[in-house]
């Protein structure tokens, strides 16, 4: 699986509405991964942030794509243990790990649904896995879609933007239970970081009034695994089932059933 191009991700992670979303979204990892335990936890992509810095897991690791190009202006793992792997390949055993977080990962993968599977894959029952996205239900997606008429896009050229609901039902099918979602960034997209403040109002405003049309938005979910249960006979007595059962006796022909009379 080849990953799409990532175009200018780098430049635009460094522009104002860039450092706008990753603020957000450093936020929201905080607060949900802070209160996840375990043994493991990954993140896969997206160095420019540390969305496993309010984690309390004994082992963690930073997982890159190395076919993907630039992954971001910085790295906010200088200590974390980092590793090249394939996303739809991870060298990893099955239900080995903990907690996943996937910041803007899906967007820019061919298959996005396989990522999935492989992270269900590793993660081991009851483990979290924590997706960020933009919204193409926003005035940032809006904007985006104006590209098809020859206008310059706001978001990182070629980003295959997914709805919630998608994903939601993506990570269903896979077994998860949704345990929280989260949209943010209501500012209208605005490249200057002057704009992006005057329009902070809105965060409020949006939270409260459309809390769906937010630029990002994040999904954190936990993997559910069915107990398998045999299904049989119940037995009232379980000694019965270990009492000998005598061989019947077959009666001499002629007799009807009386007991033969001895010869002698």
């Amino acid at each position: 699986m080849s990953n799409r191009p990532i175009i200018d991700w780098e430049e635009w992670l460094a522009s104002p509405p860039g450092q706008y979303v990753l603020e957000w979204e450093s936020r929201q990892y905080d607060q949900v991964v802070a209160d996840i335990f375990g043994y493991h936890a990954v993140q896969m992509g997206l160095p420019a942030i540390d969305t496993l810095r309010e984690n309390r897991m004994p082992f963690s690791a930073l997982a890159l794509d190395g076919r993907a190009g630039p992954h971001g202006p910085r790295d906010a793992h200088p200590d974390a243990r980092q590793l090249l792997c394939r996303f739809d390949e991870l060298p990893f055993d099955t239900q080995s790990i903990d907690l996943v977080t996937l910041p803007h990962i899906l967007e820019f993968s061919e298959d996005p649904h396989e990522v999935l599977r492989e992270v269900s894959r590793v993660l081991m029952p009851e483990g979290r896995i924590v997706v960020t996205c933009f919204n193409p239900m926003s005035l940032w997606g809006a904007r985006q879609g104006l590209n098809r008429l020859g206008t310059l896009p706001f978001l990182p050229s070629d980003a295959q933007t997914m709805g919630f609901v998608r994903i939601k039902d993506w990570l269903k099918l896979l077994g998860f239970d949704i345990i929280r979602g989260r949209f943010g960034c209501y500012c209208p997209p605005y490249r200057t970081e002057r704009w992006l403040q005057r329009s902070a109002f809105m965060e409020k405003a949006g939270d409260r009034w459309w809390p769906i049309f937010g630029a990002v938005y994040m999904i954190s979910a936990v993997k559910r695994v069915k107990n398998i249960r045999l299904v049989g006979p119940a037995w009232k007595n379980p000694k019965s089932a270990l009492t000998p059962v005598s061989a019947p006796v077959a009666t001499p022909t002629g007799t009807h059933g009386k007991t033969p009379r001895d010869p002698r």
